[in-house]
């Protein structure tokens, strides 16, 4: 199976994504108190401004693999990574804070990813969405009010599609590769992983507190996150590409 499971899923995944956000009630007021409202407004700004980027510098790599069809799903990923920019810039107006111009990890990453080739940049990205999962996750099943589980649960249904399909193509990018470079990659790999886990766990940690998570707790979950899609990725070429974990129905036929 090539990547053509993967661009349809994403074609039809518009129709849960209005779904899930026409049951958030926007109008809703902000409550929670002063110091918690604060704590999500940063954290909530750092994420928009990760998300926002346009990926054509990851698109060109990829038009340069030659796969079409992957092509065409990567291009849609991105459109929904722009899409989750969005529904953080609709949680800061819910706490009433601003945008961000700029963060120096955003910049760094930005920076990093852009000196790497398409396989390397891909495995940024599953680092960057590995070790975020649980946060997302947190928000769905914790967070004080419903706007605030709402885009928790909005974002967790589309990454948890995200990291399947890098580890796709991880893995199939990784297929020829020795087995010793393979384990060298993946402890490179994981002292990366291990530095943006923790920048995520204090960047974030009053975040993860008010949904009742202790930072070193998360740092180790989202470790553990990491360390499946790493091995999912290095060590099982012979599973191929898998593909999305369900499957939509076409848009006409829901909507």
């Amino acid at each position: 199976m090539g990547f053509e499971a993967w661009r349809t899923y994403y074609e039809r995944n518009t129709v849960r994504q209005r779904r899930i956000e026409a049951s958030v009630d926007w109008d809703a007021p902000c409550t929670m108190p002063e110091a918690m409202r604060r704590a999500y407004a940063r954290s909530f700004q750092r994420f928009e401004l990760g998300e926002a980027g346009d990926g054509l510098r990851l698109l060109a790599k990829a038009a340069d693999a030659g796969d079409p069809v992957y092509l065409a799903a990567l291009t849609l990923l991105v459109q929904e990574e722009q899409r989750h920019s969005a529904l953080f810039a609709r949680g800061l107006s819910h706490l009433g804070a601003p945008r961000l111009r700029s963060h120096w990890s955003d910049a760094t990453f930005t920076r990093l990813r852009r000196m790497l080739g398409l396989r390397t940049e891909l495995a940024l990205f599953l680092i960057a969405e590995s070790t975020a999962i649980e946060y997302f996750h947190a928000l769905a099943t914790a967070g004080p009010d419903a706007v605030i589980r709402g885009i928790g649960r909005r974002i967790l249904t589309d990454e948890v599609e995200h990291l399947r399909f890098q580890v796709d193509r991880l893995r199939a990018g990784f297929a020829s590769t020795p087995s010793a470079a393979r384990v060298f990659v993946g402890i490179c790999w994981g002292v990366i992983a291990a530095g943006a886990a923790t920048v995520l766990a204090v960047d974030h940690g009053a975040a993860l507190r008010a949904c009742g998570i202790r930072p070193a707790d998360y740092w180790g979950r989202a470790m553990r996150h990491f360390r499946r899609a790493a091995i999912a990725a290095l060590s099982q070429p012979d599973r191929g590409i898998e593909g999305p974990s369900v499957q939509l129905a076409d848009e006409h036929a829901v909507s």
